[in-house]
């Protein structure tokens, strides 16, 4: 059964398209783009957000939006997708027979206590929402223009939403967003959502000058 991923990449191949091309047209990460031809679930976000790009991914391909998803949800599986532990780290294969019970002991809670670090580390977002700082515009802030460039800083594995808008977000969490204002008051919103459907929301609220 042909895959929902297989069948945007060779449809954007046919097209002649690069990843590059579709990411700077659709606004979606190319990280995401790939992970969704391969089918590779694990590294996209909630499947909420999944869905509305694998949805502007076809769209924008002239594919069947509808037909599409309807291909995705049935490979999409998240608890498939998200694993507790990394493989690496459940592997291991300790000769525990031979060594005396007190030994054991000595070894088995420091790895215990190690791998529960690790967890809490690398899943902390799954339980807390994601940090987000807005640099620009401060809250109040007077500006005399009709673009605002709204920066800030957050996790480096989340989209971020300006105003409803993804924008672009580099390897270190730094994200840029250009966005029309009009005169008289306006409210900025700023989303950032982890893969675990986590989100964190900032509001700027200033004013924009004749």
């Amino acid at each position: 059964m042909i895959r929902a991923g297989q069948k945007l990449k060779e449809q954007r191949v046919a097209k002649g398209l690069t990843i590059e091309q579709v990411s700077k047209e659709t606004k979606i990460k190319q990280s995401y783009l790939l992970a969704i031809e391969k089918g590779d679930y694990k590294r996209l976000p909630a499947s909420t957000y999944t869905q509305g790009f694998v949805r502007n991914y076809a769209k924008y391909l002239g594919l069947s939006e509808e037909k599409i998803l309807a291909i995705f949800r049935r490979e999409f599986d998240e608890e498939k997708a998200f694993r507790v532990l990394p493989e690496g780290l459940v592997k291991k294969d300790f000769p525990l027979k031979k060594i005396r019970l007190a030994d054991t002991v000595k070894i088995i809670i420091p790895l215990f206590l190690i791998l529960l670090l690790y967890i809490l580390f690398q899943y902390r977002f799954a339980i807390i929402n994601p940090p987000l700082d807005v640099v620009f515009p401060s809250e109040g802030e007077t500006v005399f223009s009709r673009t605002v460039e709204v920066s800030g800083k957050t996790d480096p594995n989340v989209t971020v939403y300006v105003n409803d808008e993804t924008a672009s977000l580099d390897s270190d969490g730094n994200f840029k967003k250009t966005i029309n204002v009009f005169p008289g008051k306006t409210t900025i919103k700023v989303l950032v959502v982890n893969r675990f459907g986590k989100e964190t929301i900032v509001e700027r609220h200033i004013e924009v000058g004749q």
